[in-house]
């Protein structure tokens, strides 16, 4: 998988490397708030979360200028949803300064580039700061949804 750069980011493949922030960022208040407890507390445990879930599809680290990770975001092929599905996580002291919706535009243009002309992209129906950032990349409420696996409603955007 190619990186990706922005004006203020650079996006990298995940790599056993990137096992520490993982460790940090799947227990970041935020993730665990809005995207779920994944039992991850070792960094042995970050590194096999890495190889099996992240790894598995298009996940990049976001970057900034000095190579400091701030967060993920990705392309997921996510049961239930006829799409893919982009998602992103910031570590909370990186929220608010446009870097998911700067990281989450390259990857929606990176996913344009491998030919996906419909991407997705779900939340928390409280999640309003993440609706924000979808809405700003050009994707538009479409319907709330049962998704398997997710614990209640999940908001649905559409390109």
């Amino acid at each position: 998988m190619t990186s990706l750069a922005t004006e203020r980011l650079t996006l990298t493949p995940p790599t056993l490397a990137d096992a520490a922030f993982v460790l940090e960022l799947l227990n970041d208040p935020g993730w665990v708030r809005n995207i779920g407890d994944r039992g991850v507390s070792t960094v042995d445990q970050a590194g096999a979360y890495i190889a099996d879930r992240f790894s598995a599809t298009a996940w990049f680290v976001i970057r900034d200028a000095a190579g400091t990770p701030l967060g993920m975001c990705g392309l997921v092929n996510r049961p239930g949803l006829d799409h893919l599905d982009i998602g992103y996580a910031l570590l909370e002291r990186y929220a608010g300064k446009g870097y998911a919706t700067e990281a989450a535009r390259a990857v929606l243009a990176h996913a344009r580039v491998l030919g996906h002309t419909t991407v997705l992209g779900i939340t928390a129906p409280d999640n309003t700061a993440s609706q924000r950032v979808l809405e700003k990349i050009g994707l538009r409420f479409v319907q709330m949804i049962d998704i398997p696996g997710w614990e209640g409603p999940s908001a649905l955007y559409s390109v």
